[in-house]
Order: structure tokens, then sequence, then C-alpha cells
């Protein structure tokens, strides 16, 4: 069976029992499980091979929203997804253009801003740092004053800027403050966060307690669980792919998350799970833990 009818099989079989969990999860009365995104970073593999189908398997899952990646170069999957009723909201981007300026494009940030309101985005998140651009407390004093030009840009474009963690932000540094606490310290009230529960516990930090911390600055959340006996904190390198879980099949609970969510003012939570063996199998699974919480 060539690779794509057997994604297309695959897809209708994992999901068959979508239209029943959709019930579940509308029933609810969340606004964030109602209208749960998911980040397709997940599905990256899939969507290589065969966008439209995978986009078709996600709105049939019962999601409502997509975070896309790798934006500008993000037509084809942004495009599906409007087709099969998904709302696009948000997406990861080029952050180079930001925190980077000296070796990107000139402009590009501008062209970035100017595609992302064609498409209707209301949201852009900085997904990641390379390691020269965090060697040192002084780097993210950096990075957190490009950020805040771009995010007073980005917000006369109508368009909320974030930055999106890993658990590497939070090792310690210079005098024991990490590089998120330089962030926290430094972003402007136009630059906000994405915060990523699984990376926030790798590091050994509550993702609750994060979030109070952070109240009115958090403009959307990435949910996804973390393995029992993954050896916490963990800052860099070498993370098993084991360590990522469906929702409910870790030690992060969700229900509180979820509830969390809008006492601090998070306009989306994602669903997405970095690394997994069968991720249509595990798209599903999440789902459907949302809907029992």
């Amino acid at each position: 069976m060539k690779r794509r009818a057997f994604i297309k099989t695959t897809l209708a079989t994992t999901l068959a029992s979508s239209a029943t969990l959709k019930a579940f999860a509308l029933a609810k009365n969340n606004p964030y499980r109602k209208n749960i995104g998911i980040q397709l970073y997940t599905l990256r593999n899939e969507i290589k091979e065969d966008t439209v189908a995978t986009i078709k398997a996600v709105a049939e899952a019962g999601y409502k929203q997509v975070e896309a990646y790798g934006f500008p170069n993000a037509e084809a999957m942004i495009k599906a997804s409007k087709d099969h009723g998904l709302e696009v909201n948000s997406s990861h981007f080029a952050w180079e253009a930001v925190t980077s300026p000296d070796k990107a494009e000139k402009g590009a940030f501008d062209k970035i801003l100017e595609q992302a309101q064609k498409d209707g985005l209301s949201h852009l998140v900085i997904p990641y740092l390379h390691n020269e651009e965090r060697a040192t407390l002084d780097d993210y004093k950096r990075v957190a004053e490009r950020c805040n030009k771009a995010a007073v840009k980005a917000k006369k474009a109508g368009i909320q800027l974030a930055y999106h963690n890993h658990s590497f932000e939070f090792a310690p540094m210079e005098g024991k403050k990490s590089g998120y606490d330089i962030l926290m310290a430094e972003f402007a009230d136009e630059m906000q966060f994405e915060i990523d529960v699984f990376w926030v516990k790798l590091a050994g930090v509550e993702p609750v307690d994060l979030m109070k911390k952070l109240k009115g600055r958090v403009s959307q959340l990435h949910l996804k669980d973390l393995k029992a006996g993954i050896d916490i904190p963990h800052f860099e390198g070498g993370v098993p792919k084991e360590a990522f879980k469906e929702l409910g099949n870790g030690i992060i609970p969700m229900e509180p998350i979820i509830k969390a969510a809008k006492a601090v003012g998070v306009a989306h939570c994602h669903v997405e799970q970095d690394q997994s063996p069968d991720p249509l199998a595990s798209v599903q699974e999440s789902i459907k833990h949302l809907a029992t919480l």
C-alpha cells in the first residue's frame, strides 16, 4: 500500500469515533475545551505527505483551530485548515527576523507581519532560540529588547507577539538567575508568553504557579503531558522521545491548567506532542482525555 493511501486509511480508522468525542467536548462549557486547538508540528510528517487529508482528520477529530508552524511558508496548511472549517489564529514563525535581525533578510519581520495580516492571524510566536542567541544573560536581555521592538510593531498591525518556552530558559546562569527570569523582567507590556506546560514541568516549575505569576501576560498555552519517571529538572538536550505523552498519560494534570487559563487571560490552548510513534493516534487520545475532564 502506498504511504499516502496508508495515511488516509489510518486516519479514517483512528478517528472513527471522533463525532461522539466531539459531542462530549462541545457539551462542556469551557471556552478552551470548546475551541481546542492543535499545534500542527505534532503532525509534521503526515502534513508533508498529505496536507489536506491530515487537516481533514484534525477537523474530524473535533479540533476547532490550528496553530501553524514555519510561517510565512505555511500557506498550504493554512488554506487546508480554513477549507475544513478550522480557525487559524496563530503561527510559529521564522523567529530570527526578530531575535537576529542583522542575520535576516532586510525587512523580514515587516514582510511576516504583512503576510500574517493577509492570512488573518492574530498571534505570532517565537518558537525557539539558537544557542548563540542565549549563551549568557546579556544575550537574553538583547533578545528581550528586540522582542519588545517587534511586539510594538506587531501590536500596531493588530497582532500579538509572544515567546514560546522550552526548558533551557529556566536553567540557572550567572547569579543563579535564569534566562526566563530575564524575559519576565524585561518584556514590555506589548510582549507576551506562550507557555508550554511540558517544558515548564520538565524544568522543575509548576505550570499553574507560573501562569499565575504571569497573569495578564500569557496569550496562549501548549498542552502536552510528561511521562512519569523522567528526571526533573532537565534543562538541555537528550530528552527521550518517550518522555512526550498524550494528555492524561503522564504526570501533568490538565484540568487545573485549563481552569487557570481563564483566570490569567489566556486566549487559546493548543494540544501538542513533539514526539510520538503514532501521531494520529496521539491526537485522538489527547482530545478524548479533554472530553472527560
